[in-house]
Order: structure tokens, then C-alpha cells, then sequence
């Protein structure tokens, strides 16, 4: 299988970095076939220029290009990410605002929105300071809103889990073992 890792996290020596080298020693222990984004580390930008949106997939930057191949081709899609303000990091939201294009990855229509790239595995990993309930009770979960509703609710996926590791800040080294060692078992359930 085709699995696109995508990750969002400035720090080399951070969780979300550990928890991305755990899913590609799982994934390649399978013999799944990998492409890994560390969009900080490439400088992926965010920024999405003016008419950008309107240009046909072939006018497009050839990193645009590149990065809408693999998920496009990409039968399972893992996000890797921190919880910052309720969200993924601008530099991932605008992964998605310049890679998820319309006519590329899915059309308005009378009837409703069709999917081009439905019918993926998509698994999140993200980790927050917040503990789980304060999340739940007084944010409404919004990462897991965003990602299982508002962008694959619109694109369709053939299965979709997120998996939230908290409190980071409060966590021991022995957690976060336990963490990296669930994300193998997570990685070998799921794909």
C-alpha cells in the first residue's frame, strides 16, 4: 500500500517527530510503500498566492504539483501534528488549503460535493497540552471536528481514526514510550 505521511512540527527533537519515525518503522516492518513530508523541514509555504486556486493542476508550482500527486496517489494518508489554538499549525492548514483543491480533489455540484480522492485510510496523531476532558467538555474536540467532518466529510475516506496524545507538557519519559509504542500498534491495525 501507498501511505503519504504528512507532518507539522518546527522541533527535530519533538513527540510529533518521534510519533512520524514510529509510523515509518511500522509501516516499512509491512512493506508499505512510504512518502514522508516534514513540511518544516522542506519550508513547505503556506501562503497561497493570489489565483493560485484557479490555475489547472499542470500551471501549478511544481512542489504544489508534487504534494497533490502523493496524496492523490496515496491509498492511506497519516497527519502528524500538535494542537495549537484548536487546530493544526498554519503551515499544515495551508498544506491543505494549497494541496486539497477543488476540481483537483473534489467539485461543488447541484447535487452536492464529489470526491476525487475518496475512499483513503486517514489517521491523525496529534498531541496537546490540553487534558482530554477540558478538550472535549469546553472545546468540543475541535481537531477531531476539523479533520473527520469538515475536511474528510468532504473528501470521503474509507476509514478514519485520530488518536490525541495528553497532557505532553505533563507526561514522563515512560509515557511517551507508551505513546510511540501505541502508535506502532495503531500503524499495524490500520494498514
Amino acid at each position: 500500500m501507498k501511505i503519504l505521511i504528512i507532518l507539522g512540527h518546527p522541533k527535530p527533537n519533538s513527540l510529533n517527530h518521534a510519533i512520524a519515525e514510529a509510523c515509518v518503522s511500522a509501516l516499512k516492518k509491512q512493506g508499505h510503500d512510504i512518502i514522508f513530508h516534514d513540511l518544516y523541514q522542506e519550508a513547505f509555504d503556506p501562503v497561497l498566492p493570489v489565483g493560485e486556486e484557479l490555475l489547472p493542476e499542470g500551471e501549478l508550482p511544481d512542489v504544489i504539483q508534487n504534494h497533490l500527486r502523493n496524496f492523490k496517489e496515496a491509498e492511506g494518508v497519516i497527519f502528524i501534528h500538535p494542537n495549537w489554538w484548536g487546530g493544526p499549525p498554519a503551515i499544515l492548514r495551508g498544506w491543505i488549503d494549497r494541496v486539497l483543491r477543488t476540481d483537483s480533489c473534489y467539485n461543488f455540484t447541484k447535487d452536492g460535493v464529489v470526491s476525487h480522492v475518496g475512499g483513503k485510510i486517514v489517521q491523525v496523531f496529534s498531541t496537546s497540552n490540553t487534558p482530554r476532558d477540558v478538550e472535549i467538555k469546553v472545546f468540543s474536540d475541535p481537531i477531531e471536528n476539523f479533520w473527520k467532518v469538515i475536511v474528510f466529510g468532504l473528501l470521503g475516506s474509507k476509514s478514519f481514526e485520530r488518536r490525541n496524545f495528553e497532557s505532553v507538557v505533563l507526561s514522563t519519559p515512560e509515557d511517551r514510550q507508551g505513546w510511540l509504542a501505541e502508535v506502532e500498534s495503531i500503524i499495524a491495525r490500520r494498514f
